[in-house]
């Protein structure tokens, strides 16, 4: 009989002698094969392990082997499955699966141990040895086929990014800049080098800015739904940048010297040389005894540095309703030098922007006293600049988005 099996028969055994009185005062001398021997007041031979006088002891050490039995068989079963999960698993995420099902909190072995609770206390030992057997032998596959995986991955992946030194290099597209961010960023430092400040303002405005503050009554050309987007009669899509003007100025804060870029909307055929939608960049200086002397000097120090030192300016009357008086200026052609080509179509010279002396109306119309400020205000297109600067012929070029036409900047 096994060593288990005996230490059973006799714990039964010891029970049976306590139960009916004849274990007090006795000395269990020895356990020998199968039968119990006492000494001292008792000196006769108890009957062996499998007679019929103790039947009850014999079916319970029967139970006890039986329920051994079925707990290696459970324990057994549930190795088999894990090793089968284990080989099924093609990647670390499955095997992970197998850990959580049969070793994780919830999973079969922590069940198992769970139910020690019903074994007993002799057979406790013997079958947490088992359950710590059985979890080993799981681990130990659950990490080999994880080194294997890992390792096949790794290869797989190094494989891929083998790089074969002969082959041609793949060329990196780099970005550029665009021409007219490249013109605008040269206006900037050209102003802000003069103490302007940039500002920005809604491109949604009110009517009240975009045109009444503006000096542009209702019933002016300007207004017209041919020329402006209007939102509803009250709300439009800027015409042009200098509500951003109107906004600073109303906030009283002199002297004002400020340069507003922007984009701009007006109800235009797209053609070579208009859009719906296009950029300007408007400047406004607010201050005592300025002067159309002031607006002449800004200008040409803005046009030579932008074209070049030999730049000359020429200034010819024009009509603005918010400028007054109002003019228009243009610069020698900076292709002949003013002596006249396809370029400046022979006149040498070349328009570039609208400027002139804020009117009265409008520093009133903005809380301002026109009788001890004035100030000069003026208008540049952005795309006219881009084109000038770089000889371009075709406004529409600047936002079809060919790679051939941008990568040239």
């Amino acid at each position: 009989m096994p060593y288990d099996a005996r230490y059973a028969v006799m714990s039964v055994r010891k029970n049976i002698l306590r139960e009916s009185g004849w274990y007090h005062g006795l000395y269990v001398s020895s356990l020998l094969g199968r039968g119990f021997f006492l000494c001292q007041s008792m000196q006769e031979k108890l009957p062996v392990a499998g007679s019929l006088a103790y039947p009850k002891a014999y079916a319970d050490i029967k139970i006890c082997e039986e329920r051994k039995k079925m707990m290696k068989e459970k324990l057994q079963n549930i190795k088999e499955e894990a090793l089968k999960a284990i080989e099924a698993a093609d990647m670390p995420e499955k095997l992970n699966d197998v850990r959580v099902k049969f070793l994780g909190k919830k999973g079969e072995l922590t069940a198992v141990l769970k139910g020690m609770k019903d074994v007993a206390p002799e057979d406790r030992p013997k079958v947490g040895q088992m359950v710590n057997e059985t979890r080993a032998a799981i681990e130990a596959v659950l990490e080999e086929n994880k080194e294997k995986m890992e390792k096949a991955i790794r290869a797989e992946k190094l494989k891929k990014e083998v790089i074969d030194v002969t082959l041609p290099a793949k060329k990196n597209c780099v970005g550029h800049r665009h021409p007219n961010t490249i013109a605008l960023e040269e206006v900037e430092r050209v102003f802000t080098g003069m103490g302007y400040e940039v500002v920005e303002g809604p491109e949604i405005e009110y009517d009240e800015y975009n045109f009444r503050k503006l000096n542009i009554p209702d019933g002016h050309p300007a207004k017209d739904e041919q020329d402006t987007f209007y939102i509803n009669k009250d709300i439009v899509l800027r015409t042009q940048t200098s509500p951003v003007q109107a906004r600073i100025m109303e906030q009283g804060k002199l002297p004002i010297c400020i340069l507003s870029p922007g984009r701009v909307f007006r109800s235009d055929e797209v053609d070579a040389t208009h859009s719906p939608s296009f950029h300007q960049i408007e400047g406004l200086i607010i201050d005592k005894n300025i002067s159309f002397a002031d607006l002449k000097g800004t200008l040409e120090v803005f046009a030579k540095e932008l074209f070049g030192e030999d730049t000359k300016t020429k200034f010819r009357p024009h009509h603005f309703p918010f400028t007054e008086p109002s003019a228009e200026m243009d610069v020698s052609c900076f292709k002949c030098g003013g002596k006249g080509c396809r370029f400046c179509k022979g006149s040498g010279w070349i328009e570039i922007l609208g400027c002139g002396m804020v009117h009265p109306h409008v520093l009133e119309m903005c809380g301002i006293d026109p009788e001890e400020y004035t100030g000069f205000a003026f208008g540049v297109g952005l795309e006219r600049i881009a084109l000038l600067k770089y000889e371009i012929d075709d406004m529409r070029l600047l936002y079809e988005n060919d790679i051939r036409f941008l990568k040239q900047f």
